[in-house]
This record gives structure tokens, C-alpha cells and sequence, in this order.
């Protein structure tokens, strides 16, 4: 039986490349983001041409009855859910310095970035246990998107930094919750990624990375945490639940 995925924010951008490379390996497929669905129908034809079933759900992971709402949907089309990829976040309106920023921009953040995918990943994980619990057979997966910046600081965008480290603790809580249930949990540190997020900033990086800031010179590209995302799923990894994956074209290496 194929596997299904829900993958947050996963109509552009990072989702939308780990979306397209589950699809590559079999999972139907459940996209959760914010958009209408006929403004990301092309990007749910593409998923459905490499051969997945594939799930629209417009939901705000930030909002408990959005929520509940898609699992509900999820439950209705596919009767299961074996995977949850926790991508949908958000940068801050506006990077202001620490000193200066304000609690508005801060309580977003958190919401989106933290709060949602901390009681997402509550939900899908009973229902998780509930599914084991009916079949010994079940495969379950969680893999948690966070970034570098969950402990390099940006003074610049604290409030983006601090939710990026509590998604790193909630991948730690999940893991040891999840152990006794054979569902693994896994954190992705993605480093400089080319999506719509980072194109305010690219000329900042291009410069940074032209300087050598990382041991492989290039931006990353979604397709990069895809494939991370992929082998977790498939279960390459299995014996490893809670560990981090950097994929940061090396910036993370300590060099002299």
C-alpha cells in the first residue's frame, strides 16, 4: 500500500520540492498551504504527473480548527496517514534588530513556525498511535523543517531564530514520545535555500557565498531537502530517530 504524506506549506518553495520528491517515490500525497487551490493548480498537476494522488488542504497551520478540518479531510479521502513533514513557516515582515522589534511580529512567528506544527504533529501523532495500535504493519515518519538559524543568531530576525530552536526541541520531545510506537523523528536543518523567502536577500548571499562562506559553493535548492526528506521516509535512516540532517553546502563545517 502507498504511502501518505502531508506536507505543509508544500505548494512552493521547499515543500513543494519534498512534495515532488516523495512523489518521485510513490506517496500520495496530502498539500497543506494557505493559497486557494486554483492559484497552486498547476503545482498539484505536476505532483499528479509523476504519479501521486494528490490531496488539496487549504489551512492556516497556525489555526486549531484548520487542523482539525485537514486531518478530517485526510481521513475521509485516504483513511490513513503515514507521514508528516512539518514545512509551512514564516520569515518576519519586517528584520528589525532586537532591540527594536516588536512582540506583534514576535506572537506571529511563533504561532506559525512553532505552535502550529507542535500541536499538528500532536494530532497526526495519536492518530499515529491509533494506527499502530490496529496494525502492527503500520509505518509511521515525522520530519520536522527548521533551519540554521535554529542556533546561528540573526540579531536581525531573533523572533525567526527562537522558533527555529523550539522546533529543534520539539523534534527532540517527539522523537523520545514516538520511540515505543516505531514512528522516528527527524529534524532537517536546511542552510541558504533559493526560494521566494531568501529572494529579498539574494544579492546579501550571493556576495556572502561568492566570499566563502560555504564549503560548497552554491545556493541550495529545494530538491536538496527533498531528497534528505525522501530517505527519512523510505526508512534508510531508520535506527537514527531525533537526529539532525545539516543541508547547508557545508556552512555548519568548523574551518581555520
Amino acid at each position: 500500500m502507498r504511502k501518505v504524506a502531508l506536507v505543509t506549506g508544500g505548494a512552493r518553495g521547499i515543500g513543494y520540492g519534498i512534495a515532488e520528491c516523495l512523489a518521485q517515490d510513490g506517496c500520495d500525497l496530502v498539500i497543506g498551504d494557505i493559497q486557494e487551490e486554483s492559484a497552486v493548480a498547476e503545482a498539484l498537476a505536476g505532483l499528479k504527473k509523476l504519479g501521486a494522488e494528490v490531496l488539496y488542504c487549504r489551512a492556516d497551520v497556525s489555526n486549531a480548527a484548520a487542523r482539525a478540518q485537514m486531518l478530517e479531510a485526510i481521513q475521509a479521502r485516504f483513511g490513513r496517514l503515514n507521514v508528516l513533514i512539518n514545512n509551512a513557516g514564516v520569515a518576519p515582515k519586517v528584520r528589525a534588530d532586537i532591540l527594536e522589534a516588536t512582540e506583534e511580529s514576535f506572537e506571529r512567528l511563533i504561532k506559525i513556525n512553532l505552535q502550529g506544527p507542535y500541536f499538528l504533529t500532536q494530532g497526526v501523532a495519536n492518530w499515529m498511535v491509533s494506527q499502530k495500535k490496529s496494525d502492527a504493519a503500520f509505518v509511521g515518519c515525522i520530519v520536522n523543517i527548521s533551519s540554521i538559524s535554529a542556533t546561528v543568531a540573526s540579531v536581525g530576525r531573533g523572533e525567526y531564530c527562537i522558533s527555529k530552536a523550539g522546533v529543534s526541541m520539539a523534534t527532540q520531545l517527539w522523537a523520545a514520545r514516538m520511540g515505543e510506537f516505531g514512528v522516528p523523528v527527524y529534524e532537517i536543518r536546511p542552510g541558504i535555500i533559493k526560494t521566494d523567502m531568501t529572494a529579498t536577500v539574494q544579492a546579501k548571499y550571493d556576495k556572502m557565498i561568492a566570499e566563502g562562506l560555504l564549503v560548497q559553493p552554491r545556493w541550495g535548492v529545494p530538491e536538496d531537502i527533498g531528497r534528505a526528506v525522501a530517505m527519512m521516509v523510505r526508512g534508510d535512516i531508520a535506527y537514527s530517530t531525533g537526529q539532525v540532517i545539516m543541508v547547508d553546502g557545508g556552512y555548519s563545517v568548523a574551518r581555520l
